[in-house]
């Protein structure tokens, strides 16, 4: 099914949908009217003289230089060559292809000035699979991410490098082949089609999907965890934490009961502790904590890709546009810089729970390092190196970039959000955090081999899932295969899906 595109209603699971699965899109007849009423407006302003900024004066710290008549025609073409000016290896595909998603989206609003061809003309990209080449760095993440959404914006002229079923093209080959014609930049088009946070909110986005899915993996590994340190599940009562109140804490207690029902722990037949460590009985506490932050940076990553980010922006109904700085992408920035730290905090977690595990004076019986042979092997000590490396990256990565701003453009653009570093850098501390969890998962696998009661039925699916992958530790052999295996296998989601179709979803 097409989704259509009405200026409002996107998630992020629609991002994910045309990013990622490639699902089709189209424009809603309203969309395509806004988008013609608004640029009639402007091409009246253009044609009786008024001053608008970017569209007859230069930008930034130029702004107060006027455009003549010729000047106006070839300016967006040199402030698409200006801006394109991104560096490093190509971004994934994804990124880019929700980041047109997310501008055209802007565009449907009807406020950006832009010629319908030009927005008809990405929504023929995304069909039809051109994706421009764009570099992965390059964007202050304020007056939009004007680099990369220049190396889309080259695309219009038929100029930059796109990629077309697998091949890197010149751009203007790549829409041959896909039977797209150039659209050309007129006045305003080029500005229109850079002028907003798109690349990072589409990022954030996507990562925001992922980062769900990954902490309710940190569930399954947290419930394999408990059951092999024979936790005391009473902090897990509901009761406990409707009295407090917090959403995530509730939702997160709900789903590790559901994970250990049916076990021989959940209905205490397994002696337990009066009262155990922190890293066993407060993951709803922390894992819910996490939850609550990914629902508020959700809210402010759906706002940001259902409004119009731009500048300026026109109101065809007043007759009027007003220069601002709807492209400032802080409000992404700042819930995405909270959401790196949590993952983070949650794989910190993860690491105290395996160290238990590995940790004979602290694993209820398990044997040292979880191998039958102490001494002579060391079972799952450097796991845990593995993971504390990681650890630290996350933790280094996990300084907030919208505290960065580095003042640019002769100080006309003196606070800049850094959304773009937040971005990329959320991207590092998930994929660590893939490993830290694989590894978890590992060890929590390998200690429920050494017990003898009977286990929850989410537990037990998610145990059958791993041990397709990764075999019992018998004796001592190189590690780096099996991590990389349980990495590969959380990324996947493998062991998330088949649980959830044990118990049903854990949300």
């Amino acid at each position: 099914m097409t989704y259509i595109i009405k200026g409002a209603g996107l998630t992020i699971e629609d991002v994910v949908a045309v990013a990622r699965h490639g699902k089709k899109v189209e424009l809603h007849p309203d969309a395509i009217k806004r988008i013609e009423k608004c640029r009639a407006m402007l091409e009246r302003k253009v044609d009786a003289g008024e001053i608008m900024y970017g569209v007859n004066t230069g930008i930034g710290e130029f702004s107060e230089v006027v455009l003549n008549d010729d000047q106006v025609k070839d300016f967006q073409k040199y402030l698409i060559y200006n801006h394109a000016a991104g560096i490093g290896d190509a971004m994934p595909l994804e990124h880019v292809r929700g980041a047109m998603l997310g501008r055209i989206n802007v565009h449907a609003h009807g406020n950006s000035g832009v010629r319908p061809i030009i927005t008809q003309t990405m929504v023929q990209m995304l069909n039809k699979g051109v994706t421009p080449s764009v570099c992965k760095k390059g964007s202050v993440g304020a007056s939009g991410d004007l680099a990369p959404m220049s190396q889309i914006a080259l695309l219009m002229m038929g100029e930059g490098k796109a990629f077309y079923k697998g091949e890197l093209l010149e751009g203007k080959e790549a829409l041959k082949r896909a039977n797209i014609e150039i659209p050309g930049l007129q006045a305003r088009d080029g500005l229109a089609t850079i002028n907003g946070s798109n690349v990072l909110t589409a990022m954030s986005a996507i990562f925001l999907y992922d980062a769900n899915r990954w902490l309710k993996q940190a569930e399954i590994a947290a419930a394999m965890s408990l059951e092999a340190l024979k936790a005391n599940m009473k902090p897990y009562t509901a009761k406990l934490h409707e009295v407090r109140g917090f959403k995530g804490a509730i939702r997160s207690a709900l789903a590790i009961n559901k994970l250990v029902d049916g076990g021989d722990l959940k209905e205490q037949k397994v002696k337990c502790k009066v009262q155990d460590a922190y890293s066993m009985r407060s993951t709803p506490q922390v894992v819910g904590a996490a939850h609550d932050a990914l629902v508020y940076a959700r809210s402010q990553v759906e706002i940001e890709l259902n409004g119009v980010g731009d500048n300026p922006i026109f109101f065809p109904d007043e007759d009027l546009q007003i220069s601002g700085a709807n492209f400032q992408g802080t409000p992404v920035a700042v819930p995405m810089d909270m959401i790196g730290a949590t993952i983070t905090m949650v794989s910190v977690m993860s690491e105290r729970r395996m160290n238990r595990l590995n940790n004979p004076a602290l694993s209820v019986g398990l044997p040292a390092f979880l191998t039958k042979g102490a001494g002579m092997f060391s079972g799952l000590m450097l796991s845990q190196y593995t993971a504390d490396m990681q650890i630290v990256e996350q933790r280094i990565l996990s300084t907030p970039a919208s505290i960065q701003s580095i003042p640019a453009a002769a100080d006309q653009e003196d606070f800049v959000s850094m959304g773009m570093n937040t971005a990329l850098k959320n991207i590092q501390i998930l994929d660590n955090a893939y490993g830290i969890l694989g590894i978890e998962f590992m060890a929590a696998a390998q200690a429920l081999d050494f017990r003898e009661y009977n286990f929850g039925k989410g537990v037990t699916k998610a145990k059958e899932v791993i041990r397709k992958y990764v075999d019992f530790l018998d004796i001592d052999r190189p590690l780096f295969d099996d991590h990389n295996a349980m990495k590969d296998l959380v990324e996947s989601c493998e062991i998330l899906e088949e649980v959830e179709k044990t118990v049903g979803s854990l949300e």
